[in-house]
């Protein structure tokens, strides 16, 4: 405070760093939960684990947080870019899983059918035919919660933290821009104020072109 410029570039690069490790954490078991629940989840084993997602989609993200920082941050002794990435691909699963098996439920059991009528095994019904069919509204979905957790502050107190230079690598702590905005919003300074509000619409604009570019590319390839 009291120093000429400043910015938030860290945060920016932060940010992206904490959604790809989630993405790389909550996006594939999110999506195989919910291919499991489509296909074969007419069962006892799939009604706990929509029961499961269900509920775990309920539990308010500051217990995750406190579920990261105790099964991640203990361990390691200290906050990291692992640990913030962690809560939120925790955080991605149980939308992942609901969304993937209502985008494969609408497609029509004839294109199935017709996969069966044409000799081919299940598997390949379902990895070359339901799920290509599909592709739009599961990444869809996967925007969706990418943006959902995009704005998450509290699990990042907990497990990421914060960091005012560049973080290098994964194993420290690390910025980002919903930490950015808390502490610079609860600030006394007026300044940190202006800053807190420019790192809000930064955030929003980045979602929002995320979203435009995905819509764009998916349009393009139909």
């Amino acid at each position: 405070m009291g120093e000429t410029g400043g910015g938030m570039a860290n945060a920016i690069v932060g940010t992206g760093k904490l959604l790809g490790l989630a993405s790389a954490i909550g996006v594939p078991v999110g999506f195989l939960g919910g291919v499991y629940l489509s296909e074969y989840g007419h069962n006892k084993t799939g009604f706990f684990v929509r029961y499961a997602a269900d509920i775990l989609n309920g539990v308010p993200s500051i217990v995750v947080g406190i579920f990261a920082y105790t099964v991640v941050v203990l361990p390691m002794g200290h906050f990291s870019a692992l640990a913030g990435g962690f809560a939120l691909g925790v955080m991605m699963i149980p939308i992942a899983v609901r969304s993937t098996e209502e985008f494969l439920k609408v497609v029509p059991h004839s294109v199935r059918e017709a996969g069966f009528a044409l000799g081919l095994p299940e598997w390949k019904v379902i990895c070359f035919i339901v799920i290509p069919t599909a592709a739009r509204g599961l990444i869809t979905g996967i925007l969706l919660d990418l943006s959902r957790v995009a704005g998450e502050t509290a699990p990042l107190l907990f497990t990421a933290f914060s960091n005012r230079f560049w973080a290098e690598g994964w194993l420290e702590p690390i910025a980002s821009l919903p930490v950015m905005i808390f502490t610079y919003a609860i600030s006394p300074y007026d300044d940190w104020h202006r800053q807190s509000w420019a790192a809000a619409l930064v955030l929003m604009m980045l979602v929002l072109f995320t979203g435009l570019a995905a819509r764009i590319w998916l349009r393009e390839r139909r």
